[in-house]
Parts: C-alpha cells; sequence; structure tokens
C-alpha cells in the first residue's frame, strides 16, 4: 500500500471506480455542447427558447401546467414552501428531521422566510399517515423527500404515498414533492414522473444528481404558482443574465438517462447482494429501493481505510470514496449507481469482494 494515501485519492486512481456517472470534469459541458449550433442564442433573464422549450418539457415530464427552471434547489424548495405559506397566511410547514432544509442550508428557510418547520417522525424513519394525522399545530404545506436520501435512500409504499395525499388535499394542506432523486425512484413504483407528481401540488427535481448536469433544478406546478415563483427567483438573485450551460447539459444528459434509471435500480441490487455477503457489512435498505444505499462497517473508520485501499490497489477496483462515523466503532457510506457500474469487470468486482471478505475476517 503506497503510504499516505487517503481513501479518496486510492478511489480516484482506481481504473474502475463503482460508483456514480464519472469524474465532474469540463468534459460534461463539452460532451453536451457537441452537437448545439453555435448559433443558438442563450436565454436572458429567464426568457429566449432555450429555457422556455426546457421548461415547457419538464412541465410535461412532471404532469404540471409550468415549470421554472433554477440555478439550485435550496432556491426552489425554499420559494415554493414561501410561496405556500403566504397564500395559506400561515407560515409553519412540516418535514422530516433529516430534510435538505433543515440539515444543509444553514436555516435559510428560517432566517430569509421566517418559517417554522414542524418536524416530523423519528429520524431514523420515513413519515407515515398517522405522523401528519396526529399533527397538533396547523401547518400550510407538508413537504415529503422521494426518496428519503439520510436514511439511505428508503420510499413509502405507494399506497401510503396516495393516502398522505388525499388526507393533505382534504385537510387543505399543500403537498410538496422534494424530488431531488425523483427520477430514480420511478422503477420501484412502476410509476410515471406524472403520475407520482399528480399527487403533490408542488414539485422539484434535481438536473445534476442522477441525471448528472452541471447543476440546477426544476419547480413544476400549476401556471399561477410558478409564474409567482419567478418574481421569488429575481428576488433570491436567481435570475442570472444566462443560465444556458447548465439548461442545455440538464436537457442532454436528462435525454441520455432518463431511461436507465431502471438498470442503475437493479444494479444497485446486484451491488447491495455483494458487501451485505461481507461479514461485519450490512446495507441500508437491505435491498435497495432506488439507485442509492448505505453501506454500515461494523469496523472503526481508521482500521477499515487501510483494508479497502489495499483492495483497491491489489483489484483496480473503488468501491467506495469516502467514509463517516456513525458510532463508536462503526462507519458508513453512501452509494449511488451510475453509468460507471455497467462497465465494471465483473470477475475484478468479485476478486475484491472477496479480498474485502477475507480482510473483514481477521
Amino acid at each position: 500500500m503506497k503510504e499516505h494515501l487517503t481513501l479518496l485519492e486510492a478511489f480516484n486512481e482506481t481504473p474502475n471506480p463503482v460508483t456514480g456517472h464519472g469524474k465532474r470534469e469540463v468534459s460534461v459541458l463539452t460532451a453536451a455542447f457537441r452537437e448545439i449550433e453555435d448559433t443558438l442564442a442563450s436565454d436572458i433573464y429567464g426568457t429566449g427558447k432555450v429555457i422556455e422549450e426546457f421548461e415547457a418539457k419538464m412541465a410535461k415530464v412532471l404532469g404540471k401546467e409550468a415549470a421554472v427552471f433554477f440555478p439550485s434547489g435550496t432556491m426552489a424548495q425554499q420559494i415554493a414552501l414561501r410561496i405556500w405559506c403566504d397564500r395559506q397566511q400561515l407560515k409553519r410547514v412540516a418535514y422530516h428531521p433529516l430534510c435538505h432544509l433543515e440539515i444543509h442550508e444553514q436555516d435559510g428557510l428560517k432566517e430569509l422566510h421566517h418559517i417554522e418547520p414542524i418536524l416530523l417522525a423519528d429520524k431514523d424513519r420515513l413519515i407515515r399517515l398517522e405522523d401528519v394525522v396526529n399533527l397538533e399545530q396547523d401547518i400550510s404545506c407538508l413537504l415529503l423527500e422521494l426518496p428519503q436520501r439520510e436514511i439511505g435512500g428508503q420510499l413509502p409504499e405507494y399506497a401510503e404515498l396516495e393516502a398522505i395525499s388525499s388526507y393533505c388535499h382534504k385537510k387543505g394542506i399543500k403537498l410538496h414533492l422534494d424530488g431531488a432523486r425523483l427520477l430514480e425512484s420511478l422503477p420501484y413504483y412502476g410509476r410515471t414522473a406524472a403520475e407520482v407528481c399528480g399527487l403533490f401540488d408542488s414539485v422539484y427535481i434535481s438536473v445534476y444528481k442522477g441525471i448528472g448536469g452541471i447543476a440546477g433544478a426544476v419547480l413544476a406546478g400549476d401556471k399561477e404558482v410558478m409564474e409567482e415563483s419567478k418574481i421569488w427567483k429575481r428576488r433570491h438573485g436567481g435570475d442570472l443574465v444566462s443560465l444556458y450551460p447548465y439548461i442545455l447539459t440538464a436537457d442532454y444528459y436528462f435525454g441520455l438517462r432518463e431511461q436507465r434509471m431502471g438498470q442503475y435500480y437493479e444494479e444497485a441490487k446486484e451491488l447491495a447482494a455483494y458487501f451485505n455477503a461481507c461479514p461485519r457489512v450490512s446495507t441500508l435498505p437491505e435491498v435497495p429501493v432506488t439507485n442509492m444505499f448505505h453501506v454500515h462497517f461494523s469496523l472503526p473508520q481508521e482500521q477499515l481505510e487501510p483494508l479497502l485501499i489495499t483492495v483497491y490497489e491489489e483489484t483496480g477496483i473503488g468501491l467506495i470514496s469516502s467514509l463517516r462515523e456513525s458510532g463508536s466503532g462503526t462507519c458508513f457510506n453512501e452509494v449511488t449507481i451510475g453509468d460507471r457500474y455497467a462497465a465494471l469487470p465483473k470477475e475484478r468486482l468479485k476478486e475484491a469482494f472477496r479480498l474485502l471478505q477475507e480482510g473483514l475476517s481477521r
């Protein structure tokens, strides 16, 4: 083993990394622009053919009247919740304790919009209908994340989603979908994006996660609400003079990968089975429901990393790029399957897991 090599460095040096689509290099942009005419006019402050055609396309995919392209999902979701709170004249919403707005956005919803969040359910499980029914305070909007990333990409059963949607609409509660990875959820549900989105009043999807674009997000819903979101987008400084590099790459990779989500899902289940066959290793969920899952190791990070690096160097297979401590003597990692997995030499992959099993058995 090379001295002082970090796990991430070892992973990046392997000829066959297991996860993701590939390195985020300038080629992500150049590949998308290869067939774009040089004379295509850019969008200007949210108008023009480039942005309007893509927004119309996404609205159709998501089954909504209109859609708006945003430079970030953080901006899009805060704006969606602000609009629902203003319309309901109640600045209170509910979401999961590990919601992105709660743990990754520096309290933007509270500090910028003065909206009070109610945290529903235990942090280690999904929101259920009973959690919504038993709410003790009135709320304007309920946010559901599909899949729930921070607990391994878990998904509620579709019947549960339908029941929550029906209850919210009956009670006048707006339902917003954090669908950053919505497309990745569709193979498990066996539904179209429009069918799932039909349960929600507003929907956000990312165009750089599973889709693999550079950055950006789409917010979709009723036309009147989307027009209002454009005003808030300007207020947030999101109406850059041009967003076309993000939009054109999003459009390109959406077309490239929309139909691959089922493949990624099946490959995730295959990879999880390899991990679960190892001693002191388990995945959450045990059988993935999307192309992502968490891998948990009953071993301290400082003991596991040298073993993984040795496996990488001997096989050329990079299993995971980083580890996070999850408790005393345990650690975990998030795994996401993309284009890379299909190209792996499977015999080398099996050898990597054989060596990992041997190392973990000692």
